[in-house]
């Protein structure tokens, strides 16, 4: 079951999974920093990202080696050639009755000084099961290599999004918690001139300073964590840590853009997510792989041509040429292999029996996957909703006890209480805000929207 937290579990495992470059799209990229909408930062991403790069390179790598593969059924054509200076030409003994000496051992040299040969040859593969098989195997792993560069740029342009939400999300709480440090620095002001015309305790300024404190620490606190996302998405964006950035996108146009009955009524087409289609892809393979082993039993016929020449003469200017040339049938027939052949097939079947369980597997957990994160969205919505509501509420709260406080008909402790009110109201809006967003991508990335 998904929880809506995954989403921010998730960004902070996939931000440190990316290597990026660096070239830009359509940022604006000057000695000053970067200035990016969350467009122009998925783009920037894309661009630079090392996985992404490296995933690109893999599709290039996949192309030469299905050329490898054809090529291995093409024509190949060589030529050779060879050039012998006999520094002692090799010398042997012939009975002496071929002579006119019976009885004797005659010697007798045999050769030219000079030998050459020259000779082209062309052959090519007629027939050979594996080797068209495993062509067809080329093609689907240059597909699959496609598909994984598809995969790579979603889950970049996802983690990208989630840094962007978190840094807009975490300016906004600082901006809430700057209001609150000036009204309680007021209401200290307040406090004080309170206690010294007799109308307040000590304790009640002591206690608007340590709220002022509390405050002040959980704003610093939040400004490293600012900085924290910062360079997390500096990190995706492939850039020095110290380059500033400058997010051009608000949270209110951004949730403004979250149409949730839109959402709610795209379908789920589950062949065209990237998931389904790298799972069926390796079970074309392993089934592929099945009959490229199944194929090995049957024979191979290869055809070749010959044609060359061949030199000799104790002097090179008087050197004699011979033609020759010779074509041919090469077939070979495997027999027995001491069921090595009968044991690859066979795990070749299990390889097969595997990947269709986990395709069946993936399917599932999509199909699950995406009813609980309609589910998600719907409920992000209606909280979102509820907790904006809630703020107005609280802020109305905390406005009249302020008020009462400084008429002396309320405590500190219970103004105390008003304002911890107020800013869980806040910290809660903020959170549905964020947990809105972030069920958006999850789910805009399920049905192909990005």
């Amino acid at each position: 079951m998904l929880k809506p937290e995954f989403m921010k579990n998730k960004l902070l495992s996939a931000a440190f999974t990316l290597l990026l470059p660096c070239t830009v799209m359509q940022a604006q990229q000057n000695s000053e920093g970067l200035t990016l909408s969350l467009k122009e930062a998925q783009e920037y991403a894309i661009s630079n990202n090392k996985s992404v790069l490296t995933a690109k390179t893999d599709v290039l790598a996949s192309k030469a080696a299905l050329w490898e593969i054809i090529s291995s059924a093409l024509p190949a054509v060589e030529a050779s050639g060879t050039f012998t200076d006999n520094l002692k030409l090799m010398t042997t003994l012939l009975p002496g009755d071929f002579f006119g000496k019976p009885g004797t051992k005659v010697p007798i040299t045999f050769g030219s000084e000079f030998n050459s040969s020259a000779s082209v040859q062309a052959s090519m593969v007629i027939f050979n099961g594996p080797l068209y098989i495993g062509i067809e195997t080329g093609k689907l792993a240059q597909k699959l290599s496609e598909e994984n560069l598809q995969k790579s740029e979603l889950d970049t342009k996802e983690s990208v999004s989630s840094a962007y939400y978190l840094i807009l999300v975490s300016e906004k709480s600082l901006e809430i918690l700057n209001g609150n440090i000036e009204n309680l620095k007021e209401t200290l002001k307040s406090t004080r001139s309170m206690y010294a015309a007799g109308m307040v305790e000590a304790t009640d300024v002591d206690q608007m300073i340590s709220n002022v404190t509390m405050v002040e620490n959980s704003k610093s606190s939040l400004e490293r964590t600012i900085e924290l996302n910062y360079n997390i998405l500096r990190f995706a964006l492939g850039v020095p840590a110290n380059t500033p950035i400058r997010l051009t996108d608000s949270l209110e146009n951004l949730t403004g853009e979250v149409n949730v009955d839109a959402l709610l009524a795209q379908e789920f087409d589950l062949t065209q997510h990237i998931d389904y289609k790298l799972v069926e892809g390796a079970e074309q393979l392993s089934s592929l792989s099945l009959k490229s082993q199944k194929a090995s039993v049957l024979p191979t016929l290869a055809g070749f041509y010959n044609y060359g020449t061949n030199g000799m003469g104790d002097k090179l200017a008087e050197i004699r040429w011979f033609p020759n040339s010779m074509a041919g049938l090469s077939l070979s027939v495997p027999i027995i292999a001491g069921g090595q052949r009968y044991a690859r097939i066979r795990k070749a079947q299990y390889d097969l029996q595997k990947a269709r369980t986990t395709k069946d597997m993936v399917t599932d957990q999509l199909l699950l996957q995406e009813k609980q994160l309609r589910y998600n969205l719907l409920n992000a919505s209606q909280q979102y909703q509820s907790q904006k509501d809630n703020i107005d509420v609280a802020q109305r709260v905390y406005e009249s006890m302020k008020n009462k406080y400084k008429q002396g008909m309320a405590s500190s402790l219970e103004l105390t209480q008003a304002n911890s009110l107020y800013l869980e109201a806040e910290n809660n809006y903020i959170s549905a805000l964020m947990n809105l967003l972030q069920t958006k991508l999850a789910l805009d990335k399920l049905l192909n929207n990005m």
